[in-house]
């Protein structure tokens, strides 16, 4: 098994670097760079006020660079956006205020640096409160006949120290995720996957959570959001190709959250593995030992 789960790793950084320099991948990555990087201070504030809060910008710019429109009655997400001014080099002093015998030495008014004064509100949208030409996107889904793959993961949670729920798609409460895992102190990680008609899919995405759930239950040292991505994907890929579906655009996903560091698999690969290797041991007591669902 460890030997087959390091050649599906090495499988997965080459479908990744394919990924990468793909048209859709490029296209995507396109319009990813023209949303602004929001500190984080703002992007706290962003998730206390809209919690699945995926893609914000300003109210003009939803129009001006992706052609979308805030829709009618939303209400603003706010943030708090930097006053700057020029300042002369020589002084200090900004523009309004120069001493007009202040030389600012040398230097024209339009190369002084600039200088922090203040913050100012100012109001945002999350794209699920626009309308209008979509955002291209990746294909991130799992295929395949996963058979009843769905319900002896449920059945195999219990053993795995997490708690799983399907929701249908009407009382679904967290935008366009298809699947999410909580964390309350003194609990169990609780895991909720939304139900669709893709039964692979489900399947992936349940695996996904409980990766989550077993490797990210310590609050207190938790590896960046950008790795607890890799490590839980990698572990859904690595699951996928155990029982035969088709798990190839997990290296979109990968491409997405690694960037050009799709490496810092092989560097948790130990934590990966052992994770998988779990999660397949549970499956098969679900199932009544040795017996693989397929």
């Amino acid at each position: 098994m460890h030997s087959a789960i390091d050649d599906w790793i090495a499988d997965l950084l080459a479908e990744t670097t394919t990924a990468r320099t793909s048209e859709a991948f490029q296209r995507w990555l396109n319009v990813q760079s023209r949303f602004h990087d929001y500190s984080a201070r703002n992007a706290l504030l962003i998730s206390l006020q809209c919690p699945d809060a995926t893609h914000v910008a300003g109210y003009r710019t939803w129009q001006t660079e992706f052609d979308r429109q805030v829709s009618e009655g939303e209400s603003a997400i706010w943030i708090w956006a930097p006053i700057t001014v020029n300042v002369c080099p020589a002084c200090g002093d900004p523009k309004a205020s120069h001493d007009d015998d202040c030389e600012g030495d040398g230097v024209p008014s339009t190369e002084w640096p600039t200088q922090l004064r203040s913050f100012k509100p100012v109001p945002v949208f999350d794209v699920s409160q626009t309308t209008g030409e979509p955002l291209p996107s990746l294909p991130t889904e799992t295929y395949g006949d996963a058979a009843d793959l769905v319900s002896v993961l449920c059945a195999a949670a219990d053993s795995l120290g997490v708690d799983v729920s399907l929701v249908s798609p009407s009382e679904w409460s967290h935008g366009g995720a298809r699947g999410v895992c909580t964390f309350t102190r003194g609990q169990r990680p609780n895991i909720e996957v939304r139900q669709r008609s893709n039964e692979a899919d489900m399947a992936t995405t349940l695996v996904h959570e409980f990766a989550h759930g077993l490797l990210h239950a310590d609050r207190t040292s938790l590896p960046e959001r950008s790795l607890r991505e890799v490590e839980a994907e990698a572990v859904a890929y690595l699951v996928g190709r155990q029982f035969g579906l088709d798990v190839g655009n997990s290296a979109f996903y990968l491409a997405a959250w690694a960037g050009e560091d799709a490496e810092s698999v092989l560097e948790r690969l130990n934590r990966i593995r052992s994770v998988t290797v779990s999660i397949l041991g549970a499956v098969d007591d679900a199932v009544g030992g040795n017996q693989r669902v397929r």
